[in-house]
């Protein structure tokens, strides 16, 4: 029996996988959690084999509760099943050990059937996901810059994007402006809706 932990902060949808998943006779839904640090939690009490992580949850998001499973509880495969199946989110899922990668389009039986391929230490990647990510190539942005972009998503002034990163008003500047350059865009607020569209930030 393969024990799964199922993670996603919309009900209807934690318990629609829950009732698919647990037809089949493998597998049995031994936790769930609504956010990332309950899925920790629930992870580090209940000791699943596979979790099956949304990739957008409150507090911790699936790709920081992946790092620390695989920290924390690294016999646990990760799973993660997204709506936002963007290049860079896959691409991060991947560097931190997540060992399947799905849209929440998938079927039950695909998402079973991944389940005990992951258990049994394959991966899966859906293919239009992995053809997008190659297509889009690694974001060209330095980390520094990705932060700098991700505080200006918000609208922020440069003076409080400044202070927020320990960095001067001209050094925020620099970075948008790199950032903008490097991704093609006119303005910071271009260039955070690109780097956001592929998952870069």
């Amino acid at each position: 029996m393969i024990r799964v932990l199922l993670a996603d902060d919309e009900h209807l949808v934690r318990t629609a996988l829950a009732t698919l998943l647990d037809l089949d006779e493998e597998l049995e839904v031994a936790a769930q959690a609504a956010t990332g640090p309950e899925a920790v939690a629930m992870a580090m009490l209940h000791q699943p084999d596979v979790a099956v992580l949304d990739l957008q949850m409150p507090v911790l998001d699936g790709i920081a509760v992946a790092t620390a499973l695989q920290r924390d509880l690294p016999t646990c495969r990760t799973v993660i099943l997204t709506s936002h199946g963007r290049p860079g989110y896959l691409k991060r899922a991947l560097e931190v050990g997540v060992r399947g990668f799905l849209p929440k389009t998938t079927s039950g039986p695909v998402l079973a059937t991944v389940i005990r391929s992951v258990h049994g230490g394959g991966r899966y990647v859906d293919p239009e996901l992995a053809a997008d990510a190659i297509t889009a190539g690694d974001s060209p942005l330095t980390p520094r810059e990705a932060d700098v972009l991700e505080l200006a998503a918000g609208g922020a002034p440069v003076e409080e994007i400044a202070q927020r990163a320990s960095l001067s008003p001209g050094t925020v500047r620099n970075y948008l402006s790199s950032a903008a350059g490097k991704l093609g865009a006119t303005n910071r607020h271009e260039a955070v809706a690109t780097a956001r569209r592929l998952g870069w930030i």
